[in-house]
């Protein structure tokens, strides 16, 4: 899942940068794949618990992976969103020259957070995962940025870009407020605490 929603990020941010309605048709067509890729997972917990009745660290295990399938097909859900203003405002880019770095950037500290999720899954590596929260740190002032870009003097685009701007902006903050969710829930499995 991991995988698929970074992919999903990456598309949806080169959609949204490019005005690449392909791109984006298909970054929306494949969440299904997200979609059901949770499910499965979903039907195999309920079928586990059902039948084998997990307590202990058995069950702590089979309850993490309900709530990070559950944060990973969100952020599949969001990578969606972000296509969706892609879509909406194409033949135009949805990104006006002045926040297009930023763009750039909250796209690749998603992607990055994404990747450095899937790698802590893989490894249970409790370090990793806890210095996720200062990654994301990076994206909340790329957020706060993009808002002083709205709120600017300077700021000539109108309304409707504005909406726009602070509603991608809201996507990629959620994006990796979830990646970061997902690291605490790695911590979690492997020591039994919540990170504090």
């Amino acid at each position: 899942m991991t995988r698929l929603v970074r992919s999903a990020i990456s598309r949806a941010t080169t959609a949204l940068l490019d005005a690449d309605l392909q791109l984006a048709e298909s970054v929306i067509s494949r969440d299904e794949e997200v979609n059901a890729t949770f499910a499965e997972i979903e039907a195999s917990i309920f079928d586990l618990m059902a039948r084998q009745q997990p307590v202990a660290v058995d069950l702590r295990m089979v309850i993490t992976a309900l709530r990070m399938g559950t944060d990973l097909e969100r952020m599949g859900d969001l990578a969606v969103h972000v296509a969706k203003v892609a879509r909406l405002r194409h033949p135009e880019s949805a990104i006006p020259a002045e926040v297009r770095s930023t763009i750039v950037e909250m796209g690749q500290i998603a992607e990055n957070l994404v990747t450095k999720t899937g790698s802590c899954i893989a490894s249970r590596d409790v370090d990793s995962a806890l210095e996720l929260e200062q990654d994301d740190d990076a994206m909340d002032r790329l957020h706060r940025r993009l808002f002083r870009n709205i709120l600017s003097k300077d700021w000539e685009h109108g309304v409707e870009p504005a909406i726009d701007i602070t509603l991608i902006g809201r996507y990629y903050e959620r994006y990796a407020d979830h990646a970061v969710r997902v690291a605490a829930d790695v911590v979690y499995l492997v020591t039994g605490a919540r990170p504090s």
